[in-house]
């Protein structure tokens, strides 16, 4: 899964792609380095990141993601807002991948009212502009994929069949390095919900630690995350470094087989 950043305050590219031009561009290449899909975002979640209002949202994303559906590629679109949930789908989104994990008014219906949308479902404790304040658990892989469970019970609840979700476990989001140490570690707990598992660890914070290096420079670090999710189970990787991960993943797959 290649990101694609509309945002002026992304962590990782600092509004290096949000005009629409610079996006297309950005994506043409994610998919000649073999992006399966590119997920679209028009708001930034990084921690202490201001909320904007789903009016702005659309407006940056609109005219993107309308040149998208015509190139007929998988597309993903990373939002919270049920409005621009339901105008997405409506102009042929195929994802809804949503950091609260459809628990906000009218999120799960909008999802739930399009058969053939796929959804991600995200664990986040607290919200992006306070998440990192002080993040507490007593079990972290436990709490993660007991949340997680019950929002896939929820959807199924609602007529979404589970083989159109999948869940992000959402390192970084409301938790400690140590607290994505130990979820990374338990990953595998996961697959139990039954659907398929998405991570994204890419440049994060996360890495600073081991790598001492600037977001944009983690990419060796970031391969090396992605490599311990995929032998741990997961099947989606959410990258900004598409060519080189498939590189690494390939080879990892090959050698291990």
């Amino acid at each position: 899964m290649g990101i694609v950043n509309l945002t002026p305050d992304s962590f990782s590219d600092g509004g290096q792609h949000a005009a629409p031009a610079a996006a297309l561009a950005h994506a043409r290449r994610l998919l000649d380095e073999g992006a399966d899909l590119l997920d679209l975002g028009a708001e930034s979640t990084r921690p202490g990141a201001v909320p904007v209002g789903d009016e702005e949202e659309w407006r940056r994303l609109e005219p993107v993601l309308r040149e998208l559906v015509s190139w007929k590629v998988p597309l993903s679109v990373d939002t919270y807002h049920p409005r621009t949930m339901r105008a997405a789908l409506e102009m042929g989104a195929d994802v809804v991948n949503d950091v609260w994990a459809l628990r906000r008014p009218g999120a799960l219906e909008a999802v739930a009212a399009s058969p053939a949308a796929g959804a991600c479902l995200m664990h986040m404790q607290g919200e992006p502009s306070t998440m990192q304040q002080a993040p507490h658990y007593d079990d972290v892989a436990a709490e993660v994929t007991g949340f997680l469970g019950q929002r896939v019970q929820a959807l199924r609840q609602a007529g979404v069949a589970l083989e159109r979700l999948c869940v992000d476990p959402g390192f970084g989001f409301g938790k400690t390095r140590e607290h994505n140490l130990q979820l990374a570690r338990r990953l595998g707990q996961l697959r139990g919900l039954g659907c398929a598992l998405l991570v994204g660890v890419s440049r994060k914070s996360m890495l600073a630690a081991t790598s001492g290096q600037a977001p944009r420079e983690r990419v060796a670090a970031s391969l090396g995350a992605a490599l311990a999710c995929v032998a741990a189970g997961a099947q989606v990787l959410r990258v900004h470094d598409v060519a080189a991960t498939r590189d690494a993943v390939r080879t990892f797959e090959a050698m291990r087989a």
